[in-house]
């Protein structure tokens, strides 16, 4: 086992030591624990969050231990950017990793666990929800910001922006950061963030006129684009789901 700490936790390793040994006996499970398992612990009276990746296919089991930094390294790393960026996300505290000489096991990653009010996915869901609007333009704006410093959040997706309401507006926090890309922007990039958000063309109107307004981008330019590509995603993920429910009628018995 290996572990790195930022530096305002690394006199609590211990502790931290004995939740990622002990992780399967302690702790509250938190979320979805489909496809990684998600634990909050008690930290001096703070709630911490630990996410436990599931141990990657055989071919990856090597990529990770040679040539590729794992999801956890990744979370951490990209988490003390985006701070440094001014960009919210929880707190990143620490990662863990277990290899032996030749494969890549599990891997650990800690960060501080924030309350929120909600997830973009509600707006999603409940277009009578307070101000929807409003919450909505202030997300485009959020993510015009990242853009404009050259943030490519490849999991721009419905639940993984936590918004918290202030009295001077929205706070906004990105998690799940293993997956981003730190570059130039173009305008086909910049659209293409927006593909997996939502399916409502209304919402993309919304969302469309928000951006030319804080952009140099024209409306009619931004809509077409973004709705295109919205389109193109919800096509490429229904056919996926249609394969694989094709492939397990084949696999029954």
């Amino acid at each position: 086992m290996n572990s790195i700490h930022h530096r305002k936790y690394i006199k609590s390793k211990c502790f931290f030591d004995d939740i990622i040994t002990n992780y399967d006996i302690k702790g509250e499970d938190y979320g979805n624990q489909d496809r990684n398992s998600l634990k909050l612990f008690d930290f001096k009276g703070n709630t911490i969050n630990v996410k436990s990746f599931k141990v990657p296919n055989v071919i990856n089991q090597i990529a990770y231990r040679f040539f590729r930094s794992s999801k956890a390294q990744r979370s951490f790393e990209y988490a003390n950017r985006l701070t440094k960026e001014g960009i919210g996300t929880p707190q990143p505290i620490a990662y863990y990793e277990y290899k032996t000489p030749l494969l890549f096991k599990k891997s650990y990653y800690i960060s501080e666990h924030l309350d929120y009010d909600l997830t973009y996915r509600e707006l999603t869901t409940d277009f009578n929800f307070p101000n929807h609007e409003g919450v909505l333009r202030a997300f485009t704006r959020f993510t015009f910001q990242l853009h404009e410093k050259r943030i490519n959040f490849l999991d721009h997706s419905p639940g993984n922006t936590l918004i918290t309401k202030t009295t001077a507006g929205y706070d906004f926090a990105l998690v799940d950061l293993n997956r981003m890309k730190f570059q130039e922007m173009s305008f086909l990039d910049r659209m293409h963030n927006f593909s997996r958000l939502t399916t409502s063309k209304e919402m993309v109107e919304v969302m469309s006129d928000e951006y030319a307004k804080v952009s140099e981008f024209d409306y009619n330019e931004v809509f077409s684009e973004m709705w295109r590509l919205t389109q193109a995603f919800q096509e490429k993920f229904h056919r996926k789901q249609r394969l694989k429910k094709l492939l397990k009628f084949w696999k029954k018995p």
